[in-house]
């Protein structure tokens, strides 16, 4: 009887193990890094008190660009200046999608620059930033404008005297 149950115990136990590995392994072309142990990932090699000592010494394992597994999510890791401006500008096409989430898509169904995704996102933030340009966004006329309020501001404080206002 303690053997059947030793036994099922194990069997069970492999059976998350070889599960949580082929989940971890089948996830297509992801940059190299260090091997994840099933359900809690590489969390053992990054040390919370010193996370950005823990990447810079897996980044000189396995370069500037690898992936780490925090719990079962992989994450891919940039390190250094090189390799964040080749992901966002000479490849922003294959580095802009962002993962969905079911129950976010569901209420927003996906209006809104923050929950967009693909073509839809790229027209909302084309659009925001027109917008926002219209209204001075990145002009020096909008600064310059606000300045000339503050002084404004600046002389109708001085006329107080220091006086109370609420009188």
């Amino acid at each position: 009887m303690e053997l059947a149950a030793a036994l099922t115990v194990f069997l069970t136990i492999f059976l998350v193990v070889l599960t949580a590995k082929k989940k971890m392994s089948s996830n297509g072309r992801m940059p190299p890094g260090p091997t994840p142990l099933p359900l809690i990932g590489n969390f053992l090699q990054i040390k919370a008190s010193q996370t950005l000592k823990s990447l810079i010494k897996l980044r000189e394992k396995y370069g500037p660009v690898f992936t780490v597994y925090l719990g079962t999510r992989p994450v891919v890791i940039l390190c250094g200046h090189d390799a964040v401006k080749e992901a966002l500008i000479d490849k922003a096409e294959e580095f802009s999608g962002r993962k969905t989430m079911p129950t976010i898509e569901r209420t927003f169904q996906e209006h809104g620059v923050v929950f967009a995704n693909g073509e839809r996102w790229k027209q909302l933030r084309r659009f925001s930033l027109t917008v926002l340009r219209n209204f001075g966004m990145g002009k020096k006329s909008i600064e310059q404008r606000i300045q000339e309020e503050v002084q404004f501001l600046l002389e109708e404080l001085r006329k107080t005297n220091g006086e109370n206002a609420a009188r």
